[in-house]
């Protein structure tokens, strides 16, 4: 992890070894190669098996797909490519539960077991359990990743890399590895060619986005251990009020957990000569779901939007694509249900649909334009893992984003300059967000009408005062990280120039003294990132 002092021994390591090499760019990609898959593999053991198959795999369709010159035989190969791809981050994010669904639905008694869990007790001597899913860090990151090269390379894009290291690099460079951002082809290859480059304001700028990152994660961890996770974890022994705020609190965890672990990256592939695209925009300024997801893990929303939203149709109309992908969305409902029943209600519901858009025009045009939002946001939500919160979660933003859609052809707010209401907007948006991520932070359905039901009870003004005195220090540093979020872009681009332009002496004084009154709020042991489990 990031946070950990062993990382940062093996940096400085690397950089050690990399300030030797790093002016031959042949000689930084194979380094920088080897590096990454150490770094994976001391991440994740074995599993650096599956990442050099997508490496040598995607590399060569790749190049039979470049040297392809009819159109029908490109599609095929990339159509493989695809299919393997996926096949795979299927097999290792939803094998166990299609067998446990199975079972469930069948009544039978299949027995599952992890086959590359079992080759690797056999071969390494580990001693993982086979009879349990063991889901690889980041495998979600670096497919979709790898898939970006072979797409672009079938749209043209991009031209093949001249090596497999090279390749290798782009898929595995272990800054963004892990947890993102994801980086597409058209927007990195190109600079594996490029000389090595940092201006000293750059060097200052990435020193900045590594110590920021640190910092966001280790008050996120406060937060979480000293409030949230005793909310989401026992619901029942809170109020209502402690309920919501916990909600609330949630919001700004998850973003700095996140966004911290994308600063930090990002930090570190400036300083090895890399520029990483931004991923987060202060998403809790937007004042529409629509503006937030242009904010929001910008790396994922823009892949989701060039590689399978627009390709299906985008807002123009729905296509086949995007009736084949309900229909695999369907399936996966069944599955988690386990009941032969919902099989009929989704069909009845269809039936329903189709109807209303044959006798409805209207109805017909908007199902037409606004069906590939939802199915972009539901695979989204099936992106995270196999469970019903996860697609709730997608369609409830989905849904969002279909009522912005339409409220934006009415609304008397449009482009409005009205701070005020701009800060209602912003606010509603916010509430709106941080109420559906309490399906994506539970753990079962359970926990969220938990949640829901001690939303309502009762919050009098005494019991406000005792809430806000029990855990005063833990508000006032939620306050004070929704307001640091809320400061205008303007001022947080000066004050990142004025550090950038710091002596290097009191650059490294003021970066020692942040990271000393960081860790005065670790509480026991670092928490592994949030998005490390996707």
């Amino acid at each position: 992890m990031f946070t950990q002092l062993f990382f940062w021994g093996f940096f400085l390591l690397v950089l050690f070894f990399y300030s030797f090499i790093y002016k031959v760019n042949k000689l930084r990609s194979v380094y920088l190669l080897l590096v990454s898959l150490f770094f994976y593999f001391k991440t994740s053991g074995v599993f650096v098996l599956l990442l050099l198959f997508t490496i040598c795999s995607d590399y060569l369709w790749g190049k039979l797909i470049y040297k392809s010159k009819k159109e029908w035989l490109r599609k095929i190969l990339l159509s493989f490519s695809i299919l393997l791809n996926l096949s795979l981050l299927c097999y290792f994010k939803y094998s166990y539960f299609f067998v446990e669904s199975l079972n469930q639905i069948t009544g039978s008694h299949f027995s599952y077991t992890n086959h590359f869990a079992q080759f690797s007790n056999t071969f390494f001597g580990s001693a993982f359990r086979v009879d349990k899913l063991l889901l690889p860090v980041g495998v979600s990151f670096f497919t979709f990743q790898s898939l970006s090269y072979t797409i672009d390379m079938y749209r043209r894009k991009v031209e093949p890399v001249k090596t497999i290291f090279d390749y290798g690099f782009f898929v595995c460079f272990f800054p963004h590895l892990v947890a993102g951002p994801i980086v597409k082809a058209h927007d990195f290859l190109y600079q594996i060619y490029q000389p090595y480059r940092l201006q000293r304001s750059e060097f200052g700028l990435a020193v900045f986005w590594i110590l920021n990152g640190f910092c966001k994660k280790i008050v996120a961890d406060y937060l979480a251990v000293n409030y949230i996770d005793r909310i989401f974890d026992n619901p029942a022994l809170f109020s209502g009020l402690e309920t919501i705020i916990g909600i609330f609190a949630y919001s700004i965890q998850i973003y700095m957990d996140f966004s911290g672990y994308t600063d930090m990256a990002i930090g570190l592939a400036l300083i090895l000569g890399y520029r990483l695209k931004t991923n987060f925009l202060s998403p809790y300024k937007a004042t529409s779901v629509s503006e937030f997801w242009k904010r929001w893990h910008i790396s994922l929303s823009s892949w989701l939007q060039e590689y399978l939203y627009i390709p299906l149709g985008g807002n123009r109309r729905g296509s086949w694509g995007s009736y084949i992908c309900l229909g695999i969305i369907a399936a996966f409902l069944v599955l988690l249900s386990g009941k032969y029943w919902l099989v009929f209600v989704l069909a009845f519901s269809a039936i329903i649909l189709l109807m209303l858009a044959y006798f409805w025009g209207a109805f017909r045009k908007s199902l037409n334009t606004n069906i590939n939002l939802m199915v972009t946001m539901l695979l989204g939500g099936l992106w995270h893992g196999s469970s019903w919160l996860f697609v709730i979660w997608g369609g409830l933003n989905g849904l969002g984003l279909v009522v912005h859609k339409l409220w934006e052809k009415v609304s008397p707010f449009q482009n409005t300059k009205n701070l005020l209401i701009k800060g209602v907007l912003m606010l509603i948006t916010l509430s709106f967000i941080s109420f559906t991520r309490i399906f994506f932070r539970s753990d079962n359905l359970g926990t969220v009408w938990m949640i829901f039901d001690r939303i309502q009870h009762y919050m009098g003004s005494d019991l406000f005062l005792q809430i806000l005195t029990g855990y005063k220090k833990v508000f006032l540093i939620l306050l004070l990280a929704y307001l640091i979020h809320w400061v205008p872009e303007l001022w947080k681009s000066k004050y990142r120039q004025w550090f950038s332009g710091l002596h290097p002496v009191w650059m490294g004084l003021i970066s020692l003294l942040a990271v000393f009154i960081a860790y005065q709020f670790m509480s026991g042991e670092m928490q592994a990132f949030i998005y490390f489990q996707f």
